[in-house]
Order: C-alpha cells, then structure tokens, then sequence
C-alpha cells in the first residue's frame, strides 16, 4: 500500500547525483532534545523541511505526519496505514513522503526526525529495500549523516534501565519486546555523529563523564557537546550536516569485529570512572564455563558485544549483545574455516580480507573478539573470570571430537543452516537473539 500521501506533481525527473538534496537522520529516545536540535538546524537553515511522525497510536494503525520549515508547519496530517507497525510507517508513508518532498520543493535538503522507539537501522534498511515508484529513495536523495542525540540529563540512567517498552506502554507493536537500553544502545552505535545535548544534573564532572562513555562505546562516531542553555545555530548546522559521514557498506555492531572494523577500544585505565576492556584470544571457550560465568560478566558492564567461538560448538560463530541488564546470544553463521573454500567467495570481501591477515594454522580464523564499558569495571577480574572459561591445554589436547561431547547448556541455541552453493550468502545466519 502506498502512502495516502497527495500525488506527485507531474514533473518527477530524477535529479542528476551531485544534485541531489541530502538527507540527515535525527534519532534519540527523549524527544524534547531531538526536537531541540531539529529546530536549531532549522533556525540555522530555514529552508530545510523537517519531516516528523508520532507513533503514539500506531498500534491502532494511526500516525500523525508533520512536515515544517523554518517559516512554520507546512503538513498536519493524520495517516491510517494498512498495519499497525514501523516498518509499514516506514513503507508506506515516511519513505513516499520523503519521494514527494524531493519533487514537490526542489534543491532544499531534508531532515528526518524519528520517533522515540524507531531505530536508525531499521530506516537505513528500508532506504535500500524499500522502493517507492520502481526505484530506491537514495536515487532521488543522498543520505548524508545519521545523528543521534543524547540527552545528558536522562542518559545513563536510560542505559542503566531494565524496563522493556512494553512496560513503559511505548512499544511500536504488540511483539515489540525490545528493552528500553537495547533501543538506546543501537540508536547510539548505528550513528557516525553523537550529540550529548545539555548538562548533568550532577554537574560538570558527571557531564565529561557521559562523553567519555559515550566516546568509549562508539569509538567510531563524531561526538559533538551542546550546552542546551545557549546554543549557536550555525555552527551547530556546520557540525552536523554536510558532512558526508555515512558510510552504508558498514557493517552492523555485531558483525564489525568479522570484518576487520573498530569494534571497541582498550582502556583499562579509569577516564572519570569509565573503562572499556577489550579481549581478544585465540582458544575457545568451555561452554559450561562460560555458562556458569554468565551473570558474574554482565555484573559491572553498562555495554558489551563482540563475538564468541565454543569449543562444542566448532563451526558457529556466535554473537554476544548485552544492555540493560540483559545478555543476548546468537548465530552470526559459520566460520570461514568450517566452509568449503569453494564457499568463502560468498562472503564479504572484508571479511576475507580480516580472516586472510589473521589467520592461524590451528585455529583458522576462530577466535573470541569482546568489548565491555562500564564505570568502574575490574579489567584484571573481568580477565581473570573470562581466561576461567576457555579450555585448558589439556583439554586443547583432546581434540575437536572430545569437545563435541561436552556438557553444552548452549545446545541447539544456534541452529545452522545446511551449505548452500547456490546462496548468495550462505553463511548469513544472523536471526533474534535469544
């Protein structure tokens, strides 16, 4: 179903590339700071057009979709979709008006203001998939940055938080089980530009705090510090667009380490409290262990992610995502060692490339990659606790065949599919995390 959206005007010629008009993705769980640099870039710019929509009933199969500019609102409309949910808001209605705004006000740049519980991914994804008239979105647009903004006094107690939104009542749909640090960790690390907006209520030390955090868990973006008491419009908008800094061949957080990418950083010294450890071996871990050290590993983490080989699980790459208080595991699919080298030319170059430059003459490309943030983490007893879990010499010994047959918790948790030579990608595996 396509979006109820008035038509295009007849003149839709596709604008030539290096005139397309760019697009910048705000994200952010608390609206009121969202919001507050939507309208800075505005002020700053007053010919862009700020598209937002409100989720608040979209369970009921309703959003409200505003379009604006600095002169005021443009759009006040009330949309019914088909289904109750993001991705069809996303399908039906976000991606066709972002079409029509493109033809309808020529050469002015667009921002994207996203609801609350909407993660960025899930709109890059639809950017690509999704195709409104025949054609991709990013024919017609260029996808310049994607910004999520921090609000510096709600921050870590939003990442400290084990609420899910279906306790808040915010879940964009009735099998919306996600938790409220879940969302705010993948708003934070899908993003190439950070905003911390505002000051601690603890002051200046909890402030610098927060940026550090923030800079320890992704490393990879641009970090920009706005005082919400007195904010300097222009350069602000010099900061956040124009930039050119989405990069969409990245991988995702949990896929980066295979592929060579920053994953985390090693700083085990504390910069105001905060430590991020990163641990990298070679020989797996016992999977019983592991288990038994499960709720120890997450006691003083605030985020860890990486990914994980068992030694009773051989062929498994298996991912590992904690926030909030909650540890997800799942298959990112094989190792390259365990396909037939027919096979590996499925799979990303980069990751040839990483598995190919590391590459053991026991191990392959098998490995534990790790990163934990926390305020106040023991990097020595973090190290201490996961060097307990792999495998001792004399159970290296033993052999693949004798680790099959350990006691494995973690059985049947992470199911692969038979090789295919045909797939385009047989490996890709990645499902829910359980």
């Amino acid at each position: 179903m396509m979006s109820t959206s008035p038509l295009a005007p007849a003149d839709t010629s596709t604008p030539a590339a290096g005139n397309r008009p760019s697009l910048t993705v705000l994200s952010g769980f608390w609206p009121s700071a969202t919001y507050a640099v939507a309208r800075t870039l505005l002020a700053a710019d007053p010919s862009l057009l700020l598209l937002r929509h409100d989720l608040k009933a979209v369970r009921d199969g309703v959003v409200r979709r505003t379009v604006r500019d600095g002169t005021g609102v443009l759009e006040d409309e009330r949309i019914t979709l088909a289904h109750g949910c993001v991705s069809c808001t996303l399908r039906e209605d976000v991606l066709p008006t972002l079409v029509r705004l493109v033809h309808t006000h020529p050469g002015r740049d667009l921002v994207l203001m996203l609801p609350e519980v909407v993660e960025p991914e899930a709109v890059a994804a639809a950017c690509v998939h999704c195709l409104v008239d025949g054609a991709p979105i990013t024919d017609l647009l260029r996808v310049d940055s994607y910004v999520t903004v921090a609000d510096a006094e709600h921050l870590l107690d939003g990442l400290a938080s084990t609420d899910d939104l279906k306790t808040l009542d915010i879940h964009a749909a009735d099998n919306d089980d996600r938790g409220l640090a879940d969302v705010i960790v993948r708003q934070l690390e899908y993003a190439d530009t950070v905003v911390l907006w505002g000051r601690s209520r603890e002051g200046a030390y909890d402030t610098d705090r927060l940026s550090i955090l923030l800079a320890r868990m992704v490393p990879w973006a641009t970090q920009v510090r706005v005082d919400g008491d007195l904010v300097d419009a222009h350069t602000l908008d010099h900061q956040l667009r124009g930039t050119g800094r989405h990069h969409p061949e990245t991988p995702g957080v949990l896929t980066r380490g295979l592929q060579g990418h920053l994953l985390g950083i090693h700083e085990p010294l504390p910069d105001c409290g905060v430590v991020s450890v990163v641990y990298r071996v070679r020989r797996p871990f016992h999977p019983k262990r592991l288990h038994d050290a499960l709720e120890d590993l997450g006691a003083e983490a605030i985020r860890s992610r990486g990914h994980l080989w068992l030694a009773s699980q051989p062929e498994t790459v298996v991912a590992w995502d904690f926030a909030g208080g909650g540890l997800g595991l799942g298959s990112l699919g094989r190792w390259l060692t365990a396909l037939p080298d027919g096979l590996w030319n499925h799979q990303p170059v980069h990751r040839q490339l990483a598995a190919t430059l590391d590459w053991d003459p026991y191990y392959g490309d098998r490995h534990q990659h790790l990163v934990f943030i926390g305020l106040d983490l023991d990097p020595a007893d973090l190290h201490r606790t996961l060097n307990r879990c792999l495998l001792t010499d004399a159970e290296l010994a033993d052999g693949e065949e004798a680790w099959r047959g350990y006691p494995d918790p973690f059985a049947g948790c992470f199911p692969l599919p038979d090789l295919d030579p045909t797939s385009q990608n047989p490996t890709d595996t990645e499902g829910d995390l359980a």
